[in-house]
Protein backbone atom coordinates (compact mmCIF):
# COMPACT_ATOMS: atom_id res chain seq x y z
CA UNK A 1 0.00 0.00 0.00
CA UNK A 2 1.92 3.50 -1.14
CA UNK A 3 2.42 6.04 1.57
CA UNK A 4 2.31 8.93 -0.98
CA UNK A 5 -0.59 11.67 -1.07
CA UNK A 6 -2.27 9.77 -3.49
CA UNK A 7 -2.30 5.93 -2.37
CA UNK A 8 -1.61 3.09 -4.25
CA UNK A 9 -3.56 0.10 -4.16
CA UNK A 10 -2.76 -3.25 -5.45
CA UNK A 11 -5.63 -5.31 -6.02
CA UNK A 12 -6.34 -9.20 -6.33
CA UNK A 13 -9.65 -9.79 -8.05
CA UNK A 14 -11.58 -12.90 -6.94
CA UNK A 15 -13.40 -14.29 -9.76
CA UNK A 16 -13.98 -13.24 -13.39
CA UNK A 17 -17.52 -12.94 -13.71
CA UNK A 18 -19.49 -10.48 -14.94
CA UNK A 19 -19.59 -7.84 -11.99
CA UNK A 20 -15.61 -8.18 -11.43
CA UNK A 21 -15.15 -6.96 -15.11
CA UNK A 22 -16.94 -3.92 -14.10
CA UNK A 23 -14.78 -3.40 -11.17
CA UNK A 24 -11.98 -4.20 -13.32
CA UNK A 25 -12.78 -1.80 -16.36
CA UNK A 26 -13.52 1.07 -14.00
CA UNK A 27 -10.34 1.06 -12.05
CA UNK A 28 -7.89 0.43 -15.56
CA UNK A 29 -9.96 3.59 -17.09
CA UNK A 30 -7.91 6.77 -17.27
CA UNK A 31 -9.32 9.44 -15.12
CA UNK A 32 -7.63 12.72 -13.99
CA UNK A 33 -9.90 13.10 -10.62
CA UNK A 34 -8.60 9.89 -9.35
CA UNK A 35 -7.94 9.50 -5.62
CA UNK A 36 -5.85 6.89 -5.39
CA UNK A 37 -3.80 4.60 -8.22
CA UNK A 38 -5.11 1.35 -8.57
CA UNK A 39 -3.10 -1.58 -9.74
CA UNK A 40 -4.54 -5.08 -10.72
CA UNK A 41 -1.93 -7.23 -9.72
CA UNK A 42 -3.86 -10.43 -10.00
CA UNK A 43 -7.25 -11.96 -11.03
CA UNK A 44 -7.57 -15.59 -9.22
CA UNK A 45 -10.31 -17.31 -11.55
CA UNK A 46 -11.40 -21.09 -11.43
CA UNK A 47 -9.08 -21.78 -14.16
CA UNK A 48 -5.92 -20.18 -15.53
CA UNK A 49 -7.57 -19.90 -18.98
CA UNK A 50 -10.90 -18.06 -17.49
CA UNK A 51 -8.47 -15.78 -15.68
CA UNK A 52 -6.57 -15.45 -18.90
CA UNK A 53 -9.64 -14.82 -21.11
CA UNK A 54 -10.73 -12.30 -18.45
CA UNK A 55 -7.35 -10.54 -18.48
CA UNK A 56 -7.14 -10.02 -22.65
CA UNK A 57 -11.11 -8.79 -22.33
CA UNK A 58 -11.09 -6.41 -20.06
CA UNK A 59 -7.04 -5.78 -19.54
CA UNK A 60 -5.92 -5.58 -23.21
CA UNK A 61 -4.60 -1.62 -23.49
CA UNK A 62 -3.27 -2.35 -19.83
CA UNK A 63 0.86 -2.21 -19.72
CA UNK A 64 1.16 -4.19 -17.06
CA UNK A 65 -0.99 -7.30 -16.66
CA UNK A 66 -1.73 -9.03 -13.92
CA UNK A 67 -0.94 -12.50 -12.65
CA UNK A 68 -3.10 -15.02 -13.29
CA UNK A 69 -4.16 -17.76 -10.52
CA UNK A 70 -5.82 -20.48 -10.91
CA UNK A 71 -7.40 -21.67 -7.43
CA UNK A 72 -8.45 -19.03 -5.15
CA UNK A 73 -5.77 -19.66 -2.43
CA UNK A 74 -2.73 -18.65 -4.74
CA UNK A 75 -4.36 -15.11 -4.53
CA UNK A 76 -5.08 -15.04 -0.81
CA UNK A 77 -1.54 -16.19 -0.54
CA UNK A 78 -0.04 -13.35 -2.79
CA UNK A 79 2.33 -10.98 -0.18
CA UNK A 80 1.98 -8.17 -2.99
CA UNK A 81 -1.31 -7.69 -2.69
CA UNK A 82 -2.95 -4.97 -0.53
CA UNK A 83 -7.03 -5.89 -0.93
CA UNK A 84 -8.84 -8.55 -2.36
CA UNK A 85 -12.21 -7.36 -4.24
CA UNK A 86 -14.75 -10.78 -4.01
CA UNK A 87 -17.06 -10.93 -6.92
CA UNK A 88 -18.14 -14.23 -6.61
CA UNK A 89 -21.79 -15.00 -6.21
CA UNK A 90 -23.34 -13.77 -2.72
CA UNK A 91 -23.92 -17.01 -1.28
CA UNK A 92 -20.05 -17.58 -1.79
CA UNK A 93 -19.34 -14.13 0.20
CA UNK A 94 -18.97 -15.83 3.78
CA UNK A 95 -16.71 -18.21 2.11
CA UNK A 96 -14.86 -16.41 0.44
CA UNK A 97 -14.44 -13.87 3.04
CA UNK A 98 -13.35 -15.96 5.56
CA UNK A 99 -10.88 -17.10 3.72
CA UNK A 100 -9.40 -14.40 2.63
CA UNK A 101 -9.78 -12.71 6.24
CA UNK A 102 -7.73 -16.13 7.37
CA UNK A 103 -4.95 -15.10 4.85
CA UNK A 104 -4.39 -11.76 6.57
CA UNK A 105 -6.16 -9.73 4.08
CA UNK A 106 -7.90 -7.17 3.39
CA UNK A 107 -11.39 -7.43 1.66
CA UNK A 108 -13.78 -5.65 -0.15
CA UNK A 109 -16.78 -7.82 -0.85
CA UNK A 110 -19.78 -7.13 -2.79
CA UNK A 111 -23.47 -6.52 -1.65
CA UNK A 112 -24.94 -8.36 -0.57
CA UNK A 113 -22.20 -8.56 1.65
CA UNK A 114 -23.51 -12.68 2.91
CA UNK A 115 -26.46 -14.61 3.41
CA UNK A 116 -28.06 -13.25 6.34
CA UNK A 117 -26.91 -10.70 9.45
CA UNK A 118 -25.53 -13.78 11.26
CA UNK A 119 -23.00 -14.40 8.80
CA UNK A 120 -22.04 -11.14 8.21
CA UNK A 121 -21.24 -10.50 12.35
CA UNK A 122 -18.84 -14.03 11.95
CA UNK A 123 -17.15 -12.47 8.94
CA UNK A 124 -16.91 -9.16 11.09
CA UNK A 125 -15.29 -10.49 14.09
CA UNK A 126 -12.73 -12.58 11.94
CA UNK A 127 -11.60 -9.14 10.66
CA UNK A 128 -11.28 -7.44 13.84
CA UNK A 129 -9.30 -11.13 15.15
CA UNK A 130 -7.04 -10.24 12.59
CA UNK A 131 -6.64 -6.46 12.14
CA UNK A 132 -7.69 -6.77 8.72
CA UNK A 133 -10.63 -4.47 6.68
CA UNK A 134 -13.60 -5.32 5.50
CA UNK A 135 -16.15 -3.42 3.91
CA UNK A 136 -19.30 -4.09 2.11
CA UNK A 137 -18.89 -2.64 -1.92
CA UNK A 138 -22.62 -0.92 -1.82
CA UNK A 139 -21.24 1.52 -4.77
CA UNK A 140 -24.56 3.18 -4.78
CA UNK A 141 -23.74 4.99 -1.42
CA UNK A 142 -20.29 5.63 -2.84
CA UNK A 143 -21.45 7.25 -5.62
CA UNK A 144 -21.25 11.45 -5.45
CA UNK A 145 -24.73 11.68 -6.87
CA UNK A 146 -26.33 9.82 -3.30
CA UNK A 147 -24.52 12.66 -1.65
CA UNK A 148 -26.02 15.74 -3.60
CA UNK A 149 -29.17 14.28 -2.98
CA UNK A 150 -29.35 13.63 0.54
CA UNK A 151 -27.89 17.07 0.29
CA UNK A 152 -30.61 18.63 -1.06
CA UNK A 153 -33.06 16.68 0.44
CA UNK A 154 -31.87 17.37 4.48
CA UNK A 155 -29.32 20.47 3.84
CA UNK A 156 -31.61 22.63 1.17
CA UNK A 157 -34.63 21.23 1.88
CA UNK A 158 -35.89 20.91 -1.41
CA UNK A 159 -38.89 18.76 -1.55
CA UNK A 160 -39.75 20.37 2.44
CA UNK A 161 -39.70 17.46 4.85
CA UNK A 162 -39.68 13.90 3.51
CA UNK A 163 -42.59 11.69 4.32
CA UNK A 164 -42.16 8.98 1.55
CA UNK A 165 -39.67 6.88 -0.73
CA UNK A 166 -41.12 4.73 -3.22
CA UNK A 167 -38.41 2.60 -5.22
CA UNK A 168 -38.74 -0.75 -7.54
CA UNK A 169 -36.02 -2.26 -9.56
CA UNK A 170 -37.55 -4.87 -12.04
CA UNK A 171 -35.70 -7.55 -14.12
CA UNK A 172 -36.20 -10.57 -16.37
CA UNK A 173 -35.05 -13.81 -15.57
CA UNK A 174 -36.45 -16.38 -17.68
CA UNK A 175 -35.47 -19.20 -15.20
CA UNK A 176 -37.25 -22.22 -16.95
CA UNK A 177 -33.42 -21.68 -19.70
CA UNK A 178 -30.98 -21.92 -16.67
CA UNK A 179 -29.41 -24.79 -15.41
CA UNK A 180 -29.87 -26.03 -11.59
CA UNK A 181 -26.44 -24.37 -11.00
CA UNK A 182 -27.23 -20.80 -12.31
CA UNK A 183 -26.70 -18.22 -8.89
CA UNK A 184 -30.20 -17.32 -10.12
CA UNK A 185 -31.80 -20.72 -9.47
CA UNK A 186 -29.26 -22.25 -7.05
CA UNK A 187 -30.22 -21.23 -2.87
CA UNK A 188 -26.85 -21.88 -2.08
CA UNK A 189 -25.87 -19.32 -4.52
CA UNK A 190 -28.54 -17.06 -2.51
CA UNK A 191 -31.12 -16.98 -5.78
CA UNK A 192 -33.81 -14.86 -5.47
CA UNK A 193 -34.79 -10.92 -6.12
CA UNK A 194 -34.17 -9.77 -2.68
CA UNK A 195 -30.79 -10.05 -2.22
CA UNK A 196 -29.96 -10.06 -5.84
CA UNK A 197 -31.48 -6.97 -7.12
CA UNK A 198 -33.71 -5.81 -4.08
CA UNK A 199 -31.29 -4.34 -1.72
CA UNK A 200 -30.22 -1.57 -4.45
CA UNK A 201 -34.35 -0.85 -3.77
CA UNK A 202 -33.66 -0.51 -0.17
CA UNK A 203 -30.49 1.21 -0.06
CA UNK A 204 -32.55 3.93 -1.63
CA UNK A 205 -34.89 3.86 0.96
CA UNK A 206 -32.49 3.53 3.71
CA UNK A 207 -29.95 6.87 2.18
CA UNK A 208 -32.86 9.01 1.40
CA UNK A 209 -35.84 8.72 4.61
CA UNK A 210 -33.33 8.13 7.16
CA UNK A 211 -30.93 11.22 7.59
CA UNK A 212 -28.12 9.66 10.01
CA UNK A 213 -27.46 6.64 7.43
CA UNK A 214 -23.81 6.75 6.65
CA UNK A 215 -22.90 7.49 2.83
CA UNK A 216 -20.83 9.41 0.28
CA UNK A 217 -20.58 12.88 1.74
CA UNK A 218 -22.26 12.38 4.49
CA UNK A 219 -25.11 14.92 6.26
CA UNK A 220 -25.69 16.52 9.14
CA UNK A 221 -27.15 14.32 10.69
CA UNK A 222 -25.12 11.34 9.68
CA UNK A 223 -22.06 13.10 11.31
CA UNK A 224 -23.50 13.65 14.53
CA UNK A 225 -25.04 10.07 14.93
CA UNK A 226 -22.91 7.53 16.79
CA UNK A 227 -25.74 4.43 16.73
CA UNK A 228 -25.87 4.68 12.75
CA UNK A 229 -29.10 4.28 10.75
CA UNK A 230 -32.54 4.13 12.54
CA UNK A 231 -34.37 0.85 13.27
CA UNK A 232 -37.52 0.63 10.85
CA UNK A 233 -40.43 -1.48 11.30
CA UNK A 234 -41.41 -3.93 8.41
CA UNK A 235 -44.19 -5.15 6.72
CA UNK A 236 -43.47 -8.05 3.69
CA UNK A 237 -44.43 -10.11 1.33
CA UNK A 238 -43.00 -12.20 -1.26
CA UNK A 239 -43.88 -14.72 -4.48
CA UNK A 240 -42.21 -17.65 -5.98
CA UNK A 241 -41.75 -19.69 -8.64
CA UNK A 242 -40.84 -23.51 -6.90
CA UNK A 243 -38.51 -22.42 -4.17
CA UNK A 244 -37.32 -19.11 -5.91
CA UNK A 245 -38.40 -16.02 -5.00
CA UNK A 246 -39.01 -13.96 -7.86
CA UNK A 247 -40.59 -10.79 -6.49
CA UNK A 248 -40.79 -9.06 -3.01
CA UNK A 249 -42.93 -6.06 -1.84
CA UNK A 250 -41.88 -4.73 1.36
CA UNK A 251 -42.66 -1.50 3.62
CA UNK A 252 -39.80 0.59 6.05
CA UNK A 253 -41.92 2.44 8.56
CA UNK A 254 -39.35 5.32 10.62
CA UNK A 255 -41.56 5.42 14.05
CA UNK A 256 -39.20 9.01 15.00
CA UNK A 257 -40.43 10.82 11.36
CA UNK A 258 -43.26 8.89 10.22
CA UNK A 259 -41.44 8.05 7.14
CA UNK A 260 -42.26 5.59 5.02
CA UNK A 261 -40.45 3.43 2.35
CA UNK A 262 -41.80 1.48 -0.55
CA UNK A 263 -39.53 -0.72 -2.00
CA UNK A 264 -40.20 -3.79 -4.28
CA UNK A 265 -37.76 -6.05 -6.66
CA UNK A 266 -38.96 -8.48 -9.57
CA UNK A 267 -37.73 -10.98 -11.58
CA UNK A 268 -40.45 -11.49 -14.10
CA UNK A 269 -40.84 -7.72 -15.82
CA UNK A 270 -37.87 -6.50 -18.43
CA UNK A 271 -37.06 -3.11 -17.71
CA UNK A 272 -36.44 -1.94 -20.74
CA UNK A 273 -34.18 1.47 -20.85
CA UNK A 274 -33.70 4.40 -18.68
CA UNK A 275 -36.65 5.28 -16.90
CA UNK A 276 -38.06 6.48 -13.49
CA UNK A 277 -37.52 4.06 -10.84
CA UNK A 278 -38.04 5.35 -7.95
CA UNK A 279 -39.70 8.34 -6.43
CA UNK A 280 -38.63 11.00 -3.41
CA UNK A 281 -42.00 12.74 -2.02
CA UNK A 282 -41.88 15.86 0.55
CA UNK A 283 -44.43 18.42 1.80
CA UNK A 284 -43.84 20.38 -0.76
CA UNK A 285 -42.53 18.86 -3.58
CA UNK A 286 -41.23 15.48 -4.80
CA UNK A 287 -38.09 13.94 -7.03
CA UNK A 288 -38.03 11.69 -9.88
CA UNK A 289 -35.12 9.20 -9.87
CA UNK A 290 -34.16 7.95 -13.44
CA UNK A 291 -32.03 4.99 -15.16
CA UNK A 292 -31.83 1.85 -16.67
CA UNK A 293 -32.05 0.48 -12.92
CA UNK A 294 -31.95 1.68 -9.16
CA UNK A 295 -27.91 0.16 -9.51
CA UNK A 296 -27.27 2.48 -12.81
CA UNK A 297 -29.24 6.09 -11.85
CA UNK A 298 -28.46 8.66 -14.15
CA UNK A 299 -30.29 11.20 -13.38
CA UNK A 300 -32.74 12.88 -10.76
CA UNK A 301 -35.56 15.91 -11.30
CA UNK A 302 -36.21 17.87 -8.66
CA UNK A 303 -39.71 19.52 -8.46
CA UNK A 304 -39.81 21.81 -5.56
CA UNK A 305 -44.19 21.93 -5.47
CA UNK A 306 -46.58 19.99 -5.87
CA UNK A 307 -49.82 20.99 -8.32
CA UNK A 308 -52.52 19.87 -9.65
CA UNK A 309 -53.46 18.87 -13.10
CA UNK A 310 -50.43 19.44 -15.26
CA UNK A 311 -46.75 18.26 -13.81
CA UNK A 312 -44.93 20.51 -12.58
CA UNK A 313 -41.48 22.34 -13.87
CA UNK A 314 -38.47 20.40 -12.54
CA UNK A 315 -34.76 21.07 -12.36
CA UNK A 316 -32.91 17.93 -13.74
CA UNK A 317 -29.39 17.06 -12.67
CA UNK A 318 -27.71 14.42 -15.17
CA UNK A 319 -24.85 11.41 -13.65
CA UNK A 320 -23.40 10.26 -16.37
CA UNK A 321 -22.23 6.60 -15.71
CA UNK A 322 -19.70 6.86 -19.00
CA UNK A 323 -16.87 6.41 -19.66
CA UNK A 324 -16.83 4.45 -16.01
CA UNK A 325 -20.18 3.00 -14.02
CA UNK A 326 -19.33 4.19 -11.31
CA UNK A 327 -16.91 1.74 -9.43
CA UNK A 328 -14.26 3.67 -9.32
CA UNK A 329 -15.88 5.41 -5.92
CA UNK A 330 -15.56 2.87 -3.75
CA UNK A 331 -12.18 1.50 -4.67
CA UNK A 332 -10.57 5.34 -4.41
CA UNK A 333 -12.77 5.50 -0.83
CA UNK A 334 -11.42 1.60 -0.11
CA UNK A 335 -7.90 2.94 -0.64
CA UNK A 336 -7.94 6.18 1.29
CA UNK A 337 -9.26 3.95 4.12
CA UNK A 338 -6.21 1.45 3.96
CA UNK A 339 -3.82 4.16 4.09
CA UNK A 340 -5.32 5.58 7.16
CA UNK A 341 -5.39 2.55 9.19
CA UNK A 342 -9.09 2.67 8.95
CA UNK A 343 -10.74 -1.33 9.78
CA UNK A 344 -13.47 -0.29 8.34
CA UNK A 345 -15.67 2.42 5.89
CA UNK A 346 -17.17 4.90 7.19
CA UNK A 347 -19.48 5.45 4.59
CA UNK A 348 -20.53 1.66 4.46
CA UNK A 349 -19.31 0.38 8.24
CA UNK A 350 -19.59 -2.80 9.56
CA UNK A 351 -22.86 -2.16 11.56
CA UNK A 352 -24.56 -0.86 8.69
CA UNK A 353 -23.96 -3.43 6.91
CA UNK A 354 -25.06 -5.86 9.37
CA UNK A 355 -28.05 -3.51 9.85
CA UNK A 356 -28.75 -3.97 6.29
CA UNK A 357 -28.54 -7.54 6.37
CA UNK A 358 -31.04 -7.39 9.37
CA UNK A 359 -33.84 -5.62 7.22
CA UNK A 360 -33.41 -8.48 4.73
CA UNK A 361 -33.85 -11.31 7.25
CA UNK A 362 -37.21 -10.36 8.44
CA UNK A 363 -38.46 -9.67 4.90
CA UNK A 364 -37.45 -12.82 4.12
CA UNK A 365 -38.73 -14.23 7.68
CA UNK A 366 -41.96 -12.55 6.77
CA UNK A 367 -42.31 -13.42 2.58
CA UNK A 368 -40.82 -16.93 3.29
CA UNK A 369 -37.46 -17.40 1.72
CA UNK A 370 -35.14 -19.53 3.82
CA UNK A 371 -31.82 -20.49 2.58
CA UNK A 372 -29.53 -23.55 3.76
CA UNK A 373 -27.45 -21.07 5.50
CA UNK A 374 -30.04 -19.88 7.35
CA UNK A 375 -30.17 -23.02 9.33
Amino acid sequence: MGDQAIPTCRWGILTAGLISSWFVSDLVSPREDAKANHVIHAIGASSVKKGQDFVDKFMANVETKPVVYGTYDELYNDPKIDCIYIGSPHGLHYRDCMAAINAGKNVLCEKAFTINARQARSVFEAAKAKGVYVAEAMWLRHRPMISEIRKQLYEDKVIGDVTRTNCNFHAHWDLDALPETSRLKNLELGAGTLLDIGIYSLTWAITTLDPSAPAAGGTKAAAQSDIGSEKSKIMASQSFKGDVEVGTSAILYYPSSGRQGVITSTGSSPRGGPHCFGTIEGTEGFIELEGNAPSHPTAFVVYPRWSEGTKPEGKRYEWSLKPRQGFQFEADNTALDLQAGRKESPIMPWSETIHVMEIMDEIRRQGGTKYPQDK
